[in-house]
């Protein structure tokens, strides 16, 4: 983990009513050369291992929610049944 940046403000990619340790992804994106610099790295990484951190930048992971928000990958989750949420208290 020596090349990603120790003062990253990790964003957890959860319901807003999750509780519970997860394990959860985490998102931090790292600085560049501007507001729209598409090199500018962004990390990733799950809860449950912090210490493994995927890399990648800003043009890709902007590709990639859009092409979420357009359905591109909802066969990868055919047959997969939603998680129960938790009861409220």
């Amino acid at each position: 983990m020596s090349d990603v940046p120790p003062n990253l403000t990790w964003e957890r990619a959860a319901p807003p009513d999750a509780t519970g340790p997860g394990p959860w992804i985490e998102i931090a994106f790292g600085e560049g050369q501007g507001d729209d610099d598409g090199e500018a790295p962004v990390y990733l990484r799950e809860t449950s291992d912090p210490d493994t951190v995927v890399t990648t930048n800003r043009r890709k992971w902007d590709a990639f929610v859009l092409g979420v928000q357009a359905g591109e990958f909802d066969h990868f989750v055919e047959g997969v049944e939603e998680l129960e949420s938790p009861p409220h208290a």
